[in-house]
């Protein structure tokens, strides 16, 4: 029976197809089975039996393995080996591969001995690494996709703003367009009935002494045709302003001169009585655009004008310090109320104190987005009643 048992262990140990080796209780290698020779080049049992095990393990793994066999040979039992770790062995020539190994003990003549099965999962470990270079590839791949979704997201979430900005700006502009029309009829139908009554009555003074009649009723028609002028050129700044195309050109000029020069060029303007006074403080240089900065003060002197009585004073002043010019107007007219000093710079808006004199409620506007183009800011001061301040601040410095 005992050799019958030996036969049939003898036949599963040299024909298993997986390396089996039977090392004693010191780490010696007693028995090798040819499929273990065939693992690791080996062409003879003798070539390795009598040696250590850790001739069949890479060199850097020795110190470990030594201190695990003396582990094993106390706690003996049947188990895989190396959980949750990469196992390698070394062949005869000194190249490596995977493996896994399974461990069983067995006590003969009162020696201790340990069976360990080999497997070379090479082939399993490549299939497992292409997988793994698969995944990667797959996450890399994906990753790639979902960026690419989300700059795509992104760019539609653009694209969309941009239509809704460009859609606000067309409504804005169609706004704006109605307004004009809304605006033209009304605003500009004084002016014109007050050319044609004059043109028609101007045809009637035909008589030398009628000359005077006929230049007041001319000054009529250069005044109301001024009006007009004025008019358009407010609704063309303001379109130029909501699309972006007023450029500011600084220069260095004298302030001064440019303010004095205004003045001069609206003196025609006054009313019976009515007188400017005009002072500056500080350096004349400034670097503004002066075409805007003109503008600015033609539009808040002619409000002053409008809205100021007869005989009344109109106090204009400018300082340049070091890092600001400031330019402020001061009259005794009418006066704003707190209400409306609220919506005093939105376009269209008129006071509630205003509606029966000439304008169409885009100056004031315009003055504060060319402050604004500048690098300024206007504020206003007002009581009904008891005038209007309003003081425009830029900031000349680089920063």
């Amino acid at each position: 029976m005992n050799k019958t048992k030996n036969i049939s262990f003898d036949a599963l140990f040299r024909n298993a197809s997986m390396g089996i080796v039977i090392v004693d209780e010191h780490g010696k290698i007693v028995q090798a089975n040819p499929f273990l020779l065939q693992q690791f080049n080996y062409q003879k049992e003798e070539d390795i039996t009598g040696k250590s095990i850790e001739t069949l393990i890479p060199t850097r793994f020795h110190h470990k393995h030594t201190k695990y066999v003396h582990n094993y040979n106390e706690h003996p039992k049947s188990r895989p080996m190396g959980l949750g770790m990469s196992l390698f062995a070394m062949r005869s020539d000194g190249g490596e591969f995977p493996v896994e190994v399974s461990l069983g003990n067995y006590e003969e003549d009162n020696i201790n001995y340990t069976i360990a099965f080999v497997s070379d999962i090479s082939k399993r470990k490549q299939a497992e690494d292409a997988l793994k270079h698969l995944n990667e590839a797959l996450e890399a791949k994906i990753e790639q996709r979902t960026v690419s979704l989300t700059n795509t997201v992104n760019q539609l979430a653009k694209t969309e703003n941009d239509l809704r900005e460009a859609l606000e700006k067309e409504k804005e502009l169609s706004e704006l367009k109605s307004r004009f029309v809304s605006m033209a009829s009304h605003e500009f139908r004084t002016p014109l009935s007050t050319i044609l009554s004059s043109i028609y009555l101007v045809s009637k003074y035909t008589e030398t002494e009628d000359q005077p009649k006929r230049e007041r009723h001319v000054q009529r028609i250069v005044s109301s045709v001024n009006m007009l002028t004025d008019i358009l050129n407010d609704f063309l700044s303001v379109g130029k302003i909501e699309e972006g195309k007023i450029q500011v050109r600084y220069t260095n000029f004298d302030a001064k001169h440019l303010v004095e020069n205004t003045i001069g060029e609206m003196k025609g303007l006054l009313k019976n009585g009515q007188k400017i006074e005009y002072v500056h403080k500080g350096d004349l240089g400034v670097l503004l655009d002066a075409s805007l900065l003109k503008h600015i003060v033609m539009n808040l002197l002619s409000n002053a004008i409008k809205f100021s009585g007869e005989g009344a004073a109109i106090e204009l002043s400018s300082e340049k310090t070091e890092n600001q010019f400031i330019f402020i107007i001061k009259d005794k007219g009418i006066g704003i109320s707190e209400e409306d000093q609220q919506h005093l710079f939105s376009r269209f808006f008129r006071g509630a104190n205003v509606t029966n004199i000439q304008g169409t409620g885009l100056g004031l506007h315009i003055v504060s987005k060319y402050a604004e183009l500048m690098n300024g800011t206007i504020t206003c001061n007002s009581q009904q009643e008891k005038g209007t301040t309003f003081t425009v601040t830029f900031n000349l410095s680089k920063e």
